[in-house]
């Protein structure tokens, strides 16, 4: 089983979903590994209390872009307060292969880019889009 998420992995580190831009995000977020050095960027747009789109750029391993892919392909459509819940698990669950102690901030950067987008976004900015 192991064989088949690696290739998935593999697959969506050189083809990732959700790779580039938005025009006029919402919300811009960056973050670095600083123990490898993987870097990523997450993009929101925010639609009624929702992540209407998301995009993603960076440079590192394959765990951690394949992550941001993956990542991306499952929030788009879901409510902030659901991504906000999102945890080490979904995104261990969601590569489905084991991580090892020196890959796992790999694994989790693109999990810590998203707590920390959704983090500065209030309940202001989120009532004022749904009027």
């Amino acid at each position: 089983m192991d064989a088949l998420y690696r290739a998935e992995i593999i697959e969506h580190y050189r083809h990732p979903h959700h790779y580039g831009h938005l025009d006029s995000p919402d919300i811009v977020y960056r973050d670095v590994n600083t123990s490898c050095g993987d870097e990523l960027t997450m993009e929101f747009k925010i639609e009624n209390g929702k992540i209407a789109d998301v995009r993603f750029t960076g440079k590192g391993c394959a765990i951690s872009q394949a992550s941001a892919s993956m990542l991306t392909d499952e929030i788009i459509g879901m409510s902030v307060e659901e991504a906000e819940k999102l945890d080490k698990d979904f995104i261990l669950d969601m590569l489905g292969i084991e991580v090892g102690p020196t890959r796992l901030k790999c694994a989790l950067l693109s999990l810590k880019v998203l707590k920390g987008g959704l983090y500065g976004l209030g309940n202001a900015k989120l009532n004022r889009q749904d009027e």
